[in-house]
């Protein structure tokens, strides 16, 4: 496999313009002023747009909470509160990490809510079929939320599907064909090392890590229709959860306590169904609409999915009655919870977004700008 390849195009010094860290207008609410007074260009505008992110803050020349020092001795100051960071920076790269590390400290300090600064995000830069009918190539990329410092992990020309990372490791499963037959793949990050980690009879078309990093819930159709398994990732041991005569089974999404798992059924029209791993009871979470895909459950309890072309956010607990938009129609595609249970990753339109979810919070912001058909984003969490 390549080395590591730099996607040149995007954020030179791995930081955008101005234009495109500037628009933090929610319609309702309130942010606290920070003012950062760090001479390291590729600090202060990494912590800047981090910040903004967060939907905490906003950057501005004098504020409640100013941010100053220098390599190995930062702090922030305000509120009553100082928040230190002896980080220290040799270069623009180490300097945008320690200004990650930061915007997350300050999060949590200043903000109550989880960073999600450090937390990486895979997505696809998708290619264009070789022959009618074939298999859609893509190359597995990976960057922080605030865009910077993307890596190319694959240059393979393969299909790639259902990237989704391994709890707390620099592993990662997804789904390709690397070597013709479609197979589940691991892959370190760090060290670019990979291999087949389960091939089956058939073609898996959908994984979900579970949350304490121990098993993958997997739809596989090596006993005939699509449906739903459990692989345990050390032992290799597989169950079958559902048996589905007319219809089939796809993109799971663990709940966070690891006893449900929700996921679509059929074929015609699609809806959202979660199934007790103790009991197998299943039930149906979505009826509105023929087309509810792309699930995503976040550690709070809510389920992100596409309806139609909305994103919509349901209370598991209060069922379908509570599912609201988020944001605007807009092609949207492959939602995926930060681990602030705020933000989402999902794309539309060959780009890659974050959304705030809350109802008077900020508008989508482009993560990145290049040449691509980014998609299918994946957060750490």
């Amino acid at each position: 496999m390549k080395n590591w390849v730099m996607v040149g195009l995007v954020l030179a010094a791995g930081v955008a313009s101005a234009a495109t860290v500037v628009d933090v207008t929610g319609t309702g609410i309130q942010k606290t002023g920070v003012a950062i007074k760090v001479a390291n260009p590729a600090f202060a505008n990494c912590l800047k747009k981090n910040l903004e992110l967060t939907g905490l803050f906003e950057v501005r020349p004098s504020a409640e909470i100013t941010v100053s020092g220098v390599s190995g001795a930062l702090r922030a100051e305000g509120k009553g509160k100082t928040v230190s960071a002896i980080s220290a920076f040799t270069d623009d790269k180490s300097a945008r990490m320690a200004a990650r590390k930061m915007s997350d400290m300050m999060s949590e300090a200043f903000g109550n809510q989880k960073g999600f600064a450090q937390d990486k995000v895979l997505f696809l830069n998708r290619g264009k079929p070789k022959a009618k009918g074939a298999a859609i190539p893509a190359e597995l990329c990976m960057s922080y939320p605030d865009g910077g410092d993307i890596r190319q992990l694959t240059s393979d020309g393969k299909m790639v599907i259902f990237q989704r990372w391994i709890k707390d490791t620099d592993n990662i499963l997804f789904i390709s064909d690397l070597k013709g037959a479609t197979q589940i793949w691991q892959m370190n990050v760090t060290t670019g090392a990979r291999a087949v980690k389960w091939s089956f009879k058939g073609t898996p078309t959908g994984i979900s890590v579970s949350p304490d990093g121990t098993k993958v819930a997997a739809i596989l159709s090596f006993q005939g229709n699509p449906e739903l398994y459990v692989l345990d990732i050390n032992h290799g041991n597989w169950q079958r959860l559902t048996t589905t005569q007319y219809d089939v089974e796809g993109q799971p999404t663990w709940s966070p306590d690891g006893r449900q798992i929700a996921f679509v059924r059929g074929v015609n029209a699609q809806q959202i169904w979660v199934i007790d791993l103790a009991t197998r009871r299943e039930r149906r979470l979505t009826t509105k609409g023929r087309k509810n895909v792309d699930p995503d459950w976040s550690k709070d309890g809510k389920l992100a999915y596409i309806s139609g072309k909305n994103i919509m956010v349901m209370d598991i607990a209060k069922g379908e009655s509570s599912a609201r938009v988020i944001g605007d129609a807009a092609n949207w595609e492959h939602p995926s919870w930060s681990r602030d249970g705020r933000h989402l990753t999902a794309s539309r339109d060959k780009a890659v977004f974050v959304i705030d979810t809350l109802e008077d919070g900020d508008k989508p912001k482009q993560m990145f700008f290049a040449n691509g058909n980014w998609t299918a984003p994946c957060w750490a969490k």
